[in-house]
């Protein structure tokens, strides 16, 4: 089965930086959209970025575009999240998502994504 497994939250200071993983497993990672999204508490869980199954193609959501940057490795079957610039409202808790159905384009939306992984804490002090 899908296993997805985060890692790299933590607590740092307004401006600062942390790079989140996620380590994938069950099925041939190569061949799926992944993606993060983000809840604070007392929201609704947000898109944050996604990225082709190929690496090739990637979108944000506005805010975080010019600060956060996703990237994957097929090899090591991981995606990662560095997210510069780091301000209080970025303060969630971070999952990562993983496409229901191979070969398919990139997506923003909650519905597109049928594996999640537990999530990272990332807190962000002002």
């Amino acid at each position: 089965q899908v296993q997805l497994v985060e890692s790299g939250g933590g607590l740092v200071q307004a401006g600062g930086s942390l790079r989140l993983s996620c380590a994938a497993s069950g099925r041939t990672f190569s061949m799926y959209v992944m993606a993060w999204f983000r809840q604070a508490p007392g929201k609704e869980r947000e898109f944050v970025a996604t990225i082709s199954y190929s690496g090739d193609s990637t979108a944000y959501a506005d805010s975080v575009k010019g600060r956060f940057t996703i990237s994957r490795d097929n090899a090591k079957n991981t995606v990662y999240l560095q997210m510069n610039s780091l301000k209080p409202e970025d303060t969630a808790v971070y999952y990562c998502a993983q496409r229901a159905l191979p070969w398919r384009p990139i997506a923003t939306t909650r519905e597109n994504y049928r594996y999640w992984g537990q999530g990272t804490q990332v807190t962000v002090s002002s």
